[in-house]
C-alpha cells in the first residue's frame, strides 16, 4: 500500500509544478485579501475563473504528451505571427511577474530569518538562490521539491482554515458579492487575473509534460498528464478557498487593511495563521509560507527563460547552446532593477501584473484551443464536445471581461 502511494507519488509531476507555479501570490495575497474586504462574497469570482480557464491549461500537457511537442511548436505551425506575438506579450509581462513572486518571498523571509529588513536584499539573495539551484539541479530539482512543497502547504493551511472555523463566534454570511464601482472592479480583474495563474502557464506545462516524458522509469502518457493536470488544479481551487475563507473568518469586518509594504503585509499574513494556530505554531506557518512562495518564484524563473529560449530557437530556426543561460540571467538582473523602483508599492506591481495577465488571456485561450482542435493533434487526443462547449463559454467570457474592464477605466 505505502509502495504503491509512493509510486503514484513519484509518477506526478508537471501538475504539481503547475500548482507550484500558482499557488503563491494569487492565494497568498489576492484571495487572502478578498476574503478580507468581502467576506466570502466572491466563491462565486474563484470558482468561475478555475471553470473558464480549465480547458486552456489543461490543453498544455495534453498536446505535447500527444505529439510529443511542446505548445510553442504547435503555436509556430499556426504561424510565425503567432509565435512572435507571444514572444512580445511574455517580453512585456515577465518581468514584472518576476518582481511580483519575488516581493512577496522576499518580504516573508525577512519575517521568517530576520537578518535584515530590505526587500530588495532579500530579493537580491532570493533570485541568487533560485538562479543556482536551477543550473544546479534543472528540471529534475523541481520536480522533487515540489511534491514535498505542496504537500507540506496543503496540511499546513487545511489546519489553519479548521481552527479559524473553530475559534470563530460569528454567524458566517457566504451571500455572494458583485463588485461595482472603479476600485472594486479593479480588484476583481488583479483577483481573476492570475487565479488560479496566467494563462500563459500552460505553454509551461507542455514545457514541463516533454522533460517529465525524458524520464524513461515511468510512462507519462496523455492519459497521465491529463490525470497528473487535474490533481494540480484541483488543489490550486482548493487552497484557493482555503485562503478566501481565512481572510474572511479572521480580518472582514476587523478594520485591519493590509500594508502595500512587503515586510509589513508578509507580517500581517503570518499574524493571520498565529492568531488561529497559536504562537507556538508561528516557525512552522512562517515556513510553510516563506516555502510556497520560494516554490513559485523558482518555478517562474525557470519557466519563462525555458519558454523564451524555445521560442527564439523557432523563431530563428537555430538551436544556440548557452540561451537557457542568457534569459535566466536577462530575467534575474531585470527583476531586481525592476524592484529598485517599487520595493514599496507591492500592491501596486502585483496589481499591474495580475491585470496584464488578464487582458492577455483571450490570445492564449484562442489559439490553444484551436491548436488543441485542428489537424496538428491526433484525433484520439482533440477535446470532447462537452470540453468543447466549456472552451467556447470560457473564451467569450474572456473576452467579454476584458471589454467590460477596458469600458470601466
Amino acid at each position: 500500500m505505502k509502495s504503491s502511494l509512493l509510486h503514484g507519488i513519484k509518477k506526478l509531476g508537471p501538475g504539481l509544478l503547475f500548482a507550484g507555479a500558482a499557488i503563491g501570490v494569487s492565494h497568498l495575497v489576492q484571495s487572502t485579501r478578498a476574503g478580507a474586504d468581502f467576506g466570502f462574497g466572491l466563491i462565486w469570482a474563484l470558482v468561475l475563473i478555475h471553470l473558464v480557464k480549465y480547458p486552456f491549461f489543461q490543453f498544455g500537457p495534453r498536446y505535447a504528451t500527444a505529439t510529443g511537442e511542446s505548445l510553442l511548436d504547435g503555436y509556430k505551425k499556426l504561424g510565425k505571427g503567432v509565435l512572435l506575438t507571444y514572444f512580445i506579450l511574455n517580453l512585456a509581462t515577465m518581468f514584472t511577474i518576476q518582481a511580483a513572486v519575488t516581493i512577496v518571498t522576499a518580504g516573508l523571509a525577512a519575517n521568517l530569518f530576520g537578518i535584515t529588513s530590505n526587500p530588495v536584499l532579500w530579493s537580491i539573495i532570493i533570485t541568487s538562490i533560485c538562479f543556482i539551484l536551477l543550473i544546479v539541479g534543472k528540471y529534475q530539482l523541481l520536480d522533487k521539491l515540489m511534491k514535498l512543497i505542496i504537500i507540506t502547504l496543503t496540511l499546513s493551511t487545511i489546519i489553519a482554515l479548521l481552527m479559524a472555523f473553530l475559534n470563530s463566534e460569528t454567524i458566517q454570511n457566504f451571500s455572494q458579492i458583485i463588485p461595482n464601482g472603479t476600485v472594486e472592479v479593479s480588484f476583481l480583474i488583479a483577483f481573476l487575473g492570475w487565479m488560479p495563474a496566467p494563462l500563459d502557464v500552460s505553454i509551461w506545462q507542455s514545457l514541463w509534460a516533454i522533460e517529465k516524458q525524458k524520464d524513461k522509469s515511468y510512462n507519462f502518457n496523455t492519459k497521465q498528464a491529463i490525470f497528473d493536470f487535474n490533481i494540480g488544479f484541483s488543489g490550486t481551487l482548493i487552497l484557493g478557498t482555503c485562503f478566501v475563507s481565512l481572510g474572511a473568518l479572521v480580518m472582514f469586518n476587523s478594520g485591519e487593511t493590509f500594508s502595500g509594504s512587503a515586510v509589513q503585509f508578509s507580517e500581517q499574513l503570518i499574524t493571520l495563521y498565529t492568531n488561529n494556530l497559536g504562537a507556538e505554531m508561528y516557525i512552522f506557518i512562517a515556513a510553510a509560507a516563506f516555502t510556497t512562495m520560494f516554490s513559485t518564484t523558482i518555478t517562474t524563473l525557470d519557466a519563462s527563460p525555458r519558454a523564451m529560449t524555445k521560442t527564439f530557437d523557432l523563431l530563428t530556426n537555430k538551436s544556440y547552446k548557452n540561451m537557457y543561460w542568457f534569459w535566466i540571467s536577462f530575467l534575474a538582473i531585470g527583476t531586481i532593477i525592476i524592484l529598485l523602483f517599487f520595493m514599496s508599492e507591492m500592491a501596486t506591481l502585483i496589481k499591474i501584473a495580475t491585470i496584464l495577465s488578464f487582458l492577455t488571456a483571450p490570445f492564449f485561450a484562442i489559439i490553444n484551443y484551436l491548436l488543441i482542435s485542428g489537424k496538428y493533434t491526433p484525433k484520439e487526443w482533440r477535446p470532447s464536445t462537452p470540453l468543447k462547449v466549456l472552451s467556447w463559454f470560457g473564451i467569450i467570457f474572456l473576452i467579454g471581461f476584458s471589454i467590460w474592464y477596458l469600458f470601466s477605466l
